[in-house]
């Protein structure tokens, strides 16, 4: 088997979902097998009202692992644990939260584990 150096770029993704509302979308490309994405969340962003209707589940049910490169999300597990995640903080976010956007600033982050059905209709 022979591998490629693949190079793409989140500027020209191979994918754009928008979410409900005008409230962001989530850039997706995959290289060497892996889906990879940034998601820019504007303020006002909420799991609830912006996603949920796309994925038609009661919680995210995604895995995410990443990097927030601007801006502020918390995040409410099912469970009742909770977190925000602001610039610089590397994250995991298991299946089973919630989450929206704290302040006026967008947020973007690089997701690395959670954008293959991520905000994809059900």
């Amino acid at each position: 088997m022979s591998e490629k150096l693949v190079r793409k770029s989140l500027d020209t993704p191979d994918e754009t979902r928008p979410f409900k509302g005008s409230k962001g979308k989530a850039e997706i490309v995959t290289v060497g097998g892996v889906t990879l994405g940034r998601s820019t969340f504007e303020p006002g962003w909420v799991w609830k009202q912006h996603v949920q209707p796309i994925a038609g589940t009661p919680s995210c049910q995604a895995a995410h692992t990443g990097y927030v490169m601007q801006g502020r999300m918390f995040v409410k597990m099912d469970d009742g644990s909770e977190e925000e995640f602001g610039p610089g903080d590397a994250f995991y976010m298991p299946p089973g939260h919630d989450a929206w956007i704290v302040g006026d600033e967008p947020c973007v982050l690089i997701d690395v584990t959670g954008f293959g059905e991520y905000a994809k209709p059900s």
